[in-house]
C-alpha cells in the first residue's frame, strides 16, 4: 500500500470517482476512504475482491477441517467412498 495514493478522503471520492476507479483497476491496490480523518470504507477492484472471497472460503474450509480432525469427526477413506456410492445409488433409483 502506498500511503499517499491509497488513502483518500471522501471528498476526493465525490469529486474524482472516475479517476479513483481507474487507479484501483490499474494498480489492483485497494484504496481506503476516510471520513473526518477516520477510515470508513475500502474500494477494491472486482477481480481482487473475488480472489479475496475465494481465499477466505478456502481458509474457512481448512479451519473447519482442522477443527473436525481435532474433535475426532473423521471417517476413513473407505467409509467416505462407501457413503458417496450409496448416496449416488439412492439418487439413481
Amino acid at each position: 500500500m502506498n500511503i499517499t495514493s491509497d488513502i483518500k478522503p471522501i471528498t476526493y471520492l465525490k469529486s474524482r470517482a472516475a479517476d479513483l476507479l481507474s487507479q484501483i483497476n490499474d494498480t489492483r491496490r485497494p484504496v481506503i476512504i476516510t471520513q473526518n480523518g477516520k477510515p470508513r470504507a475500502v474500494l477494491q477492484d472486482p477481480e481482487s475482491y473475488e480472489n479475496m472471497r475465494n481465499t477466505i472460503g478456502i481458509l474457512k474450509a481448512l479451519s473447519q477441517g482442522e477443527s473436525d480432525l481435532k474433535n475426532g469427526k473423521i471417517k476413513s477413506q473407505e467409509e467416505m467412498f462407501t457413503a458417496i456410492e450409496n448416496s449416488l445409488k439412492d439418487k439413481l433409483k
